[in-house]
């Protein structure tokens, strides 16, 4: 039960980490074009937004009235902590690259690392690999458009 713990959080943090930085990233650079607005939003994410779904995970996890205490923490911790570190791995290329370049790289970086976890993740359920990668990866770019689209909103209407 307590690898159970680890790997809710592990994977509630790695695809969140992964959507919420590259939807934040797309919009605000589509929104404006700033490198330092970049940067900024990927470390809020990656402390606000970690702190923010430990804490859901923790409440969840509490709620359901099956665990103790012990593997809700687990579960908070490995939330906490991979959402965290997969945040932070997308100011890499923000800080090695041209801002739209950076972007572009972040996006094949953040779904590549979707396609993989959703890959292991349906051959240890047994479930069709191509239908899980591309549900989660449907999900992602939808995420990715929409921000795309409010951001240059922002920008036509607030810039």
């Amino acid at each position: 039960m307590f690898n159970h713990s680890l790997r809710i959080g592990f994977s509630f943090g790695l695809t969140s980490g992964i959507i919420t930085t590259l939807g934040l990233m797309v919009g605000l650079n589509a929104g404006t074009h700033s490198r330092l607005v970049v940067i900024g939003g990927i470390l809020t994410i990656a402390i606000a937004d970690a702190f923010s779904d430990a804490l859901g995970i923790h409440i969840s996890e509490e709620s359901e009235n099956k665990h103790t205490p012990k593997q809700i923490w687990a579960a908070t911790l490995a939330t906490f902590f991979s959402k965290f570190i997969f945040a932070l791995t997308f100011i890499v290329p923000v800080l090695l690259f041209e801002l739209a370049l950076a972007v572009l790289v972040s996006i094949i970086w953040g779904l590549s690392m979707l396609c993989v976890f959703s890959y292991r993740m349906a051959k240890e359920q047994d479930e069709p690999p191509w239908k899980v990668v591309a549900e989660h990866l449907i999900i992602a770019l939808v995420v990715i458009a929409a921000t795309y689209s409010v951001g240059n909103w922002v920008s036509s209407v607030f810039g």
